[in-house]
């Protein structure tokens, strides 16, 4: 193969693995270029806001009937440490929640989520269960409050778009 070759069949080779990068349809470069520096700092923030390393571990956000869970497990079973964090974190959140303090999610995403204002205010309807599962926790979020299950929904559907975590944004 001649030089000329070579470096042409390399210059293919990172346009292949550059051309695997995902990027949404209907963004130019520049907002996905934005979009992967928001998440980023998203990331970092939630790490010092949360506990745990973002990258280690999986959020899912559920929405039910009554109002929705919060889930976040680790990717490797064998992480003990991660794990613990986790229950740490939301066991600290479920409280925190209760008593209408948000700060957490304030910290993670700079800026105060959709649905928390209207949890906060009406904290006495929603019931916080806090869950231990074998590779983290979980907190159930419920209400029988038709305004305070709509608040929820907001909340975990924005969690939901801010982590991408694919979930469903209609309850089950």
């Amino acid at each position: 193969m001649t030089r000329i070759a070579g470096i042409a069949l390399g210059f293919a080779l990172t346009l292949s693995a550059y051309a695997q990068h995902d990027m949404p349809a209907g963004m130019s470069h520049e907002e996905h270029m934005a979009l992967m520096k928001q998440q980023a700092e998203m990331k970092q923030r939630g790490n010092a806001a949360m506990g745990f390393d973002q990258d280690k571990t999986i959020h899912h956000f559920l929405l039910t009937a009554k109002g929705g869970i919060i889930q976040v497990e680790t990717k490797d079973a064998s992480d003990s440490a991660s794990r613990s964090q986790i229950r740490t974190h939301l066991k600290s959140t479920s409280q925190q929640f209760a008593h209408g303090d948000f700060s957490a999610p304030v910290r993670t995403h700079n800026e105060i989520p959709p649905g928390a204002a209207s949890m906060k205010r009406l904290e006495g309807a929603i019931t916080y269960s806090f869950r231990e599962l074998p590779n983290g926790a979980e907190v159930e979020i419920r209400s029988d409050n038709a305004s305070a299950i709509q608040a929820i929904h907001q909340f975990l559907q924005y969690q939901i778009k801010e982590h991408a975590t694919g979930d469903s944004t209609t309850p089950k």
